[in-house]
């Protein structure tokens, strides 16, 4: 982005298009946008390098799990057609439901 500002291309701000910049302001908006970016990746540093387990994005395949007690219940889950039903939905509606089976009283 901070580039096509740069070059004077702006497409993601169309109100910039259409007023008369100076080559200051243009460095300033990019450095502004710079200091942004980098704003952002050190407070979402944590975020952005968080890794997702492959059973938490495809619950339903063959689990992978070295916790044995996990490992039952992903199999236990793979053949369950309302939680499959639910999961095509949406990772939401899935993963964020409201009512938790009773079969999970703790979660």
């Amino acid at each position: 982005m901070k580039q096509n500002i740069i070059r004077r291309e702006f497409s993601q701000f169309p109100h910039l298009s259409q007023i008369e910049c100076l080559d200051q302001d243009i460095q300033t908006y990019a450095q502004h946008l710079n200091t942004l970016h980098d704003d952002f990746k050190n407070k979402f540093e944590d975020i952005l390098t968080i890794e997702i387990l492959s059973w938490i994005i495809t619950p339903f395949n063959e689990p992978e799990e070295p916790n044995l007690v996990l490992q039952e219940e992903l199999l236990e889950l793979s053949t369950n057609e309302d939680m499959k039903v639910k999961f095509k939905k949406g990772y939401q509606t899935f993963w964020l439901q409201a009512e938790i089976p009773e079969k999970y009283p703790g979660l």
